[in-house]
């Protein structure tokens, strides 16, 4: 079953759309935003975090370094036990 128009009506005529107007005022006011010292310092701080938590958290160099110091067997001493204690004791407020 076919419907066609009923005495040739077009509700909506080709090229205008419903709800618009033709003529649009222009507005003498530009828009703009204001930024507070703030959040200028909380963006900031966002994107300084960012770049720290995409940079790498090994350095390869130091762990290189390290390794070569610790296979040699005159660097375990004595006075590198002790300094390492002392760091350990003074990390934990001891």
């Amino acid at each position: 079953m076919t419907i066609g128009r009923i005495d040739h009506v077009d509700p909506i005529p080709p090229g205008k759309k419903p709800g618009r107007n033709d003529h649009v005022k222009e507005s003498e006011n530009s828009d703009s935003i204001s930024v507070s010292r703030a959040a200028l310092e909380k963006a900031e701080l966002y994107r300084v975090m960012e770049l720290v938590s995409a940079a790498p958290d090994v350095r390869a160099d130091r762990i290189a370094e390290l390794r070569q110091k610790i296979n040699d067997p005159d660097y375990i001493n004595e006075r590198i036990v002790n300094a390492t204690a002392d760091r350990i004791m003074d990390a934990f407020g001891l």
